[in-house]
């Protein structure tokens, strides 16, 4: 009798260790798969992205229809009539979507990648968007580049924004600059580092976006959309 409570007692506990090895075993496939799926190499400055994915040409035709109302908006308000900066947020930040566009020759001329505000993120396909101060997210809308000035992240644009949707974005220190942690090239389907709702863009290309507003003798306008 006590050899059958024995043998029962040992196959309880067999079973108990292989149910809890097997839990284990799961567990970290699970979290490996996840883990590959989430960070790149870039020492986790970016993570996985969900967003929806629009056309090259879709992008396109978005663009030249922002930048034939850009053009209009210029010559009426005493912007550079030159050029004008569009940032399209229905493209992944992982995407190209920071746009120097030529308004006499009707051409992009330039593209970077550009991070978002960290509160525009809810998990889901759409971003949010707010002008409310402490919400940390992307505020739409048309902005008047600025004088620079060397602040926290060395040199940086400030911004002023011209509609309801934006004007909060002197007090909310809304402004153009850099961050080490944003590449030069393209990383979709990751996606980038998020900023406090500032437009945040690579060093090397501030420094390119630098020389087109040393050599304009009017405001730059920005744009963001979505």
């Amino acid at each position: 009798m006590a050899a059958k409570n024995y043998i029962n007692i040992v196959k309880r506990i067999f079973t108990s260790v292989f149910c809890l090895l097997l839990a284990v075993t799961t567990f970290a496939k699970n979290e490996s798969a996840r883990q590959t799926n989430k960070f790149t190499s870039f020492k986790d400055t970016f993570k996985f992205a969900s967003k929806k994915e629009i056309t090259k040409s879709e992008a396109l035709q978005r663009l030249k229809a922002k930048a034939k109302q850009a053009k209009d908006y210029v010559y009426k308000e005493g912007y550079d009539i030159s050029y004008c900066f569009l940032i399209d947020m229905r493209l992944p930040s992982g995407k190209n979507r920071f746009f120097v566009y030529n308004l006499l020759k009707d051409s992009l001329e330039k593209e970077g990648l550009v991070a978002h505000g960290k509160g525009s993120e809810n998990g889901a396909d759409d971003l949010l968007f707010s002008n409310r101060l402490n919400s940390k997210c992307t505020s739409l809308g048309k902005y008047k580049m600025g004088q620079p000035y060397t602040g926290s992240f060395g040199l940086s644009y400030k911004m002023t924004g011209l509609e309801k949707t934006n004007n909060n974005a002197s007090s909310r220190l809304v402004v153009l600059h850099s961050y080490y942690g944003v590449p030069n090239e393209e990383v979709f389907p990751n996606q980038l580092c998020f900023s406090e709702g500032c437009p945040m863009v690579a060093p090397e290309f501030l420094e390119q976006l630098k020389a087109y507003m040393d050599d304009a003798q009017e405001p730059i306008l920005m744009w963001i959309y979505y």
